[in-house]
């Protein structure tokens, strides 16, 4: 896990910050399924299923990890723009099914998905989801401009006066991270919803950031979608790497507007959105 955090070369294109180490990233292949913009992946539990939520196909489509291929998908019958997938410690489910402003809950049972529940309290155009440990479900409003906390299925707390608000990823302590993207920003949140920090501006120079992925030692790998880069950054807010040129582009180590990012051990996955496609890296030290 650590080795993400002093990468140094993704691809020629990547901009190369200074590191301790010389570890390599192995580009494995991309999907070849049809997808559209794919925005945030989850592996399931068991780390046997890679689930893509399939905004233009309305859809969840579900991966083979290794091979990208698709084995399965569930969905299409009623969501509308999907776009965020979360678990919770039980193995539910949440999805966050923006253009019917709900986020569908579902039990999993291999590759077929029941709906079981829904939330829709507060909250229009949702785009991000958390399964807190505290229990809580975290959700991003994006067309509403806020973030909901539900306990119990009901709202019990809210952070309003945001933009575009999309994912959220919890830290070791509890903290939460978000990403604000229609204000270019990344914030600190705690459970309560109160802000403890912001990143925005110089260095960081975000433009729509996106989707993330939090490392143990809270390392943040972000899609900062519109500057059509990956973004990797120490939890205490230090640039490590900025994977990408900027231009857009469909070759090693270039993305075109990246949304998701998932990391399983020396795996790393990106949707990569405006080429349709989902990639997979592997993560090795030299």
């Amino acid at each position: 896990m650590r080795v993400l955090m002093s990468m140094v070369c993704l691809a020629v294109s990547a901009v190369l910050l200074p590191a301790s180490a010389e570890p390599v990233a192995e580009y494995l292949g991309a999907s070849s399924v049809e997808l559209k913009n794919p925005h945030d992946l989850k592996l399931t539990p068991d780390g046997k299923h890679l689930l893509v939520s399939d905004v233009g196909n309305n859809r969840v489509a579900i991966l083979d990890p290794e091979s990208l291929e698709l084995v399965g998908e569930f969905g299409s019958d009623h969501q509308s723009g999907t776009h965020d997938v979360e678990f919770d410690a039980a193995g539910r489910l949440y999805v966050a099914d923006t253009h019917n402003n709900r986020v569908t809950i579902y039990e999993l049972d291999g590759l077929t998905a029941k709906l079981v529940g829904e939330l829709k309290d507060g909250i229009r155009g949702p785009e991000g989801v958390l399964a807190h440990p505290n229990g809580r479900i975290y959700v991003g409003g994006a067309w509403s401009g806020n973030v909901v906390a539900f306990e119990d299925g009901k709202p019990v707390a809210e952070l309003k006066g945001l933009a575009a608000p999309h994912d959220l990823e919890v830290l070791a302590n509890g903290d939460i991270w978000l990403s604000d993207s229609g204000n270019n920003r990344m914030l600190l949140l705690s459970p309560e919803l109160d802000i403890k920090k912001e990143l925005k501006g110089a260095p960081y120079n975000f433009n729509g950031v996106r989707y993330m992925d939090i490392l143990a030692d809270g390392t943040l790998i972000v899609g900062d979608k519109d500057n059509h880069q990956v973004k990797i950054i120490s939890g205490d807010g230090e640039i490590l790497q900025v994977i990408g040129s900027g231009k857009g582009g469909k070759g090693s180590g270039e993305f075109r507007t990246p949304e998701g990012v998932e990391v399983s051990g020396d795996n790393v996955w990106f949707s990569d959105s405006g080429n349709d496609r989902v990639v997979r890296y592997r993560l090795r030290m030299q």
